[in-house]
């Protein structure tokens, strides 16, 4: 059987393999997602010989019945079109029919993005009474640091009054150490003396919890990283006894720079603090 002869997901098999070595494991677990619940229904059956700008234009009005944000839509069109790419270089088609068909039409969106004040988070804290779940959200509020980066920080990220944002940790599966999101991500940023305590207190809660202390220990859970789930039952509860909304994880990451924002810290800083790639990032999260 000739190359533009075989189906679709009989291609998108051979795709994998070479995603595979080239993408970290967080990367292609959203490919491999994306494409089981959002492509291969649409597609599987068709023969890539056979394929038309017609099929995309039909899949694109299939996803928007879905009624996805503008920009999970945009991520589907860039992840279908990559792998046209692919197809094109290793001979399955001869163009790529994606790039001939315009995006999906962005929608007019307001997503709500919930933080909390100073005031808020505070009052949130003080019903935290678990001291090392305590501490991490202190540092994602006060750092913006995002969830899986400070899961993954060890006192040997710790220098002095600095923080050396190495590692992300994968929050499914075996929860491995991995690089982080982007090369911006991998960055350096100053700490408080209150947040030099409050790493202190944990080491010596460390010591006096198993008798002995590793560099490597995880400064938000000691020989292992703390979990998503516990992170989130902690959060819940503290969330109940205050009488305050609850927001996500991710949330306390907002809160840390609308915070900024606020304040008058220029965007610039605020966008390179957090790790961003470009400064349109930010911008296109934060301005609102």
């Amino acid at each position: 059987m000739s190359k533009n002869n075989l189906s679709f997901k009989d291609v998108y098999e051979n795709y994998l393999v070479y995603a595979t070595k080239r993408h970290k494991k967080q990367g292609l677990d959203t490919i491999t997602q994306n494409f089981n619940n959002h492509i291969l229904p649409f597609f599987k059956d068709k023969r890539m010989n056979e394929l038309t700008k017609i099929d995309i234009l039909d899949w694109q009005d299939y996803i928007l019945t879905k009624n996805f944000s503008s920009n999970f839509n945009n991520a589907l069109y860039s992840r279908l079109g990559s792998f046209m790419t692919y197809c094109v270089d290793y001979d399955y088609l001869t163009e790529n029919l994606v790039r001939k068909v315009k995006k999906f039409p962005k929608k007019i969106e307001c997503k709500e993005r919930r933080v909390y004040n100073i005031w808020q988070f505070i009052w949130f804290s003080l019903h935290l009474k678990h001291k090392i779940i305590k501490q991490f959200f202190n540092f994602m509020f006060f750092y913006g640091t995002r969830p899986s980066e400070a899961m993954a920080l060890r006192f040997s990220d710790l220098d002095g009054f600095k923080v050396h944002i190495r590692y992300n940790l994968q929050r499914r599966g075996e929860r491995l150490l991995d690089t982080p999101k982007n090369q911006s991500s991998i960055r350096t940023f100053k700490i408080g003396l209150l947040e030099k305590i409050r790493m202190y207190r944990l080491k010596k809660y460390y010591i006096k919890l198993y008798g002995k202390f590793d560099i490597n220990y995880f400064v938000f859970g000691g020989k292992k990283p703390l979990s998503t789930s516990t992170i989130d039952r902690y959060k819940h509860k503290a969330c109940i006894k205050a009488h305050i909304f609850e927001i996500t994880q991710h949330e306390f990451r907002h809160s840390y720079a609308s915070r900024m924002i606020r304040k008058g810290v220029p965007i610039a800083d605020v966008s390179k603090s957090m790790g961003h790639s470009n400064i349109s990032t930010t911008l296109d999260i934060y301005t609102h």
